[in-house]
């Protein structure tokens, strides 16, 4: 979404125009931007302020401040390893090392071809299955570092098939 297209600033308007009659609409407008095109770049970011007279430094303290937001896209899969207490003293670190390593990439960013991103979290409430692992919403139990690479060839495999 670098350069804004005219459909993408015509459904971004859309989107803020939903909620006029909303007190705070910022939280709302964001979610369904976020929902539809993955991210929320300065500049759709602009546009929202433009549109609704909320300060785009506002804009960006919230996007920046809650996790779901993103300020640049995210991959097809998003890798997302529970860093929790239960997680952790399960060996959670080493986990999340092996994605890093697999996917040549650090938590919080993207692999070159826009397949994966890896992601930690705080805790994903598996507490009993620790170590978890979430990928785009698949939940693994009981991971352990010597899975990790299989699970990654798998999701490339799916691509190459899809290819």
């Amino acid at each position: 979404m670098a350069k804004l297209s005219a459909s993408a600033t015509a459904k971004i308007l859309e989107i803020c125009d939903r909620y006029t009659d909303e007190k705070t609409p910022l939280m709302m407008i964001l979610s369904d931007i976020q929902n539809e095109y993955g991210y929320i770049p300065l500049e759709v970011q602009e546009l929202v302020s433009a549109r609704t007279g909320i300060s785009v430094a506002e804009i960006y303290g919230v996007v920046t401040f809650y996790s779901f937001f993103s300020l640049t896209p995210k991959g097809k899969y998003i890798v997302g390893c529970c860093l929790g207490t239960a997680c952790y003293v399960k060996g959670a670190q080493q986990i999340i090392d092996k994605f890093s390593e697999v996917l040549g990439i650090q938590p919080g960013e993207t692999t070159a071809d826009g397949l994966f991103t890896l992601d930690a979290l705080r805790c994903i409430g598996a507490c009993g299955i620790a170590p978890a692992v979430s990928i785009s919403g698949q939940v693994y139990p009981k991971m352990s570092v010597d899975k990790v690479k299989a699970i990654v060839d798998d999701y490339r495999a799916k691509e190459g098939a899809a290819a």
